[in-house]
């Protein structure tokens, strides 16, 4: 089963990313519980607000669900869990995987305020982050834009009018070093975001360098448009790809 299963799914994959959204909503749905694992209902539990708990289990059910379209079996049938960080090699905070069935697919999953995304790929790394769009300080004297900015996103910044051009320029920075960041499997932790410069003036896709502790990676990153109130971006390693990335709006 799983051979005919990943059979299917590479055909449907064919090199390609695939990227499904879906909305979150403001209190759990039964059929979104249902689908998680122990681990999972663990952390259900220690969620203190409504809210958060509804958004974690709608994501963690939205990836099974995406993930059971593309590989054709059911979403109760798919497990997921994590690989070991490739940093420290704890197993408990590395990136996602798909436990079961066994087959060589990359997955990153990512959620803001009322929306939550898989990036699936064949037999690869990938990354994606989304961020609902917000208003973000003066990047000349912000906190956070000084640790997360290097000098040339500074300057694009600045040299963008205060506003919301201004902080969806911001985001897509944001959004583009975490999809990196999570493709390489490392998270924010120990990185320094200053040093990966996204290239914000260009649209994209673009090329981002990663180098932390070992040799430098080069990563094909390319902002989704997963709507209006959102910035998003998916990383994938560096090459041809002549498939693109497919977005799909999941019910």
């Amino acid at each position: 089963m799983p051979e005919l299963a990943y059979a299917n799914a590479e055909t449907r994959l064919l090199g390609r990313t695939h990227v499904w959204w879906w909305d979150l909503p403001a209190h759990a749905v039964p059929a979104d519980v249902a689908l998680l694992g122990p681990a999972e209902l663990d952390r259900l539990r220690r969620y203190r607000k409504p809210a958060d708990a509804a958004a974690y289990a709608a994501t963690r059910a939205g990836a099974r669900r995406a993930l059971g379209s593309v590989l054709g079996i059911p979403a109760h049938e798919i497990t997921l869990g994590r690989a070991a960080c490739p940093g420290c090699g704890d197993p408990h905070h590395g990136p996602p995987r798909l436990e079961r069935p066994g087959l060589p697919v990359a997955i990153s999953i990512s959620r803001t305020a009322s929306r939550g995304v898989i990036a699936v790929r064949s037999d690869t790394a990938v990354g994606v982050d989304i961020e609902a769009l917000r208003t973000i300080g003066d990047p000349s004297n912000d906190h956070l834009a000084q640790m997360a900015l290097t000098p040339a996103e500074r300057e694009a910044l600045l040299d963008t009018p205060p506003g919301p051009r201004r902080d969806g320029l911001f985001l897509r920075c944001w959004t583009r070093k975490e999809a990196v960041l999570k493709a390489v499997g490392l998270g924010l932790v120990g990185t320094e975001l200053n040093r990966l410069e996204t290239h914000p003036r260009t649209s994209g896709p673009v090329v981002v360098e990663h180098t932390q502790d070992g040799p430098t990676t080069r990563w094909s990153v390319e902002d989704l448009d997963l709507g209006d109130r959102y910035a998003a971006a998916v990383a994938r390693p560096h090459g041809p790809a002549p498939s693109g990335t497919h977005i799909h709006p999941h019910d």
